[in-house]
């Protein structure tokens, strides 16, 4: 044998059946499970932070508040074309937040949205337009559009309809302009942006 500087591991005389056994994992008896305590305190341990954050974004961050936009620049775009005299609400209260507003005009007129948030949460559309009626009307309303009553407020008589399932509107139809308020919110709040109009 040759000396190459490395030792040979020694002939190993061991068989198979002189070897330890390998241990089998250790398994939980009976009485060594997991209880219902340890299994509610490991939930409490995941719930309580999720709660305290869905809290601090509610109440720190407002995070169910409405986003509110800045009508101004659609309601200046109507104003300056010219289409239509263009009613602006004043004396919205707080609790109103503006939603959307665009000012769009097509071959047949131009119309202004407005969208609103009640305080009820609920929306309410707002829409200003030179449309002929008999277009705007179906387009708004739905095809099944009821006149139920009338409302008036300063700026005029309005028909109140039965929109869409579940929607009321209203709407003030003049020789140069229709304004329907339209929404799933109570009549009453309906009513409140309309007498606001001027």
């Amino acid at each position: 044998m040759v000396n190459n500087g490395c030792v040979e591991p020694a002939p190993s005389t061991e068989t198979n059946e002189s070897r330890p056994a390998e241990e089998a994992p250790a398994r939980l008896g009976r009485g060594q499970e997991r209880s219902a305590r340890d299994m509610t305190l490991s939930l409490a341990v995941l719930l309580v932070p999720i709660a305290l954050l869905l809290i601090f974004y509610r109440v720190v961050l407002s995070g169910d508040a409405p986003v509110t936009v800045d009508a101004t620049p659609a309601i200046q775009e109507a104003q300056q074309a010219a289409a239509f005299p263009v009613a602006v609400p004043r004396g919205l209260g707080d609790d109103w937040h503006t939603a959307s507003a665009t000012f769009q005009r097509q071959s047949d007129g131009a119309t202004l949205r407005i969208g609103y948030v009640d305080p009820g949460k609920d929306p309410v559309q707002l829409v200003e337009s030179s449309v002929p009626p008999a277009t705007l009307l179906p387009g708004e309303l739905g095809s099944g559009g009821k006149a139920l009553d009338v409302f008036r407020t300063p700026a005029g008589v309005w028909r109140v309809y039965d929109g869409r399932q579940g929607e009321k509107a209203l709407v003030l139809a003049e020789p140069t302009r229709t304004i329907v308020v339209v929404g799933k919110a109570e009549l009453s709040q309906l009513e409140a942006l309309a007498s606001t109009l001027s």
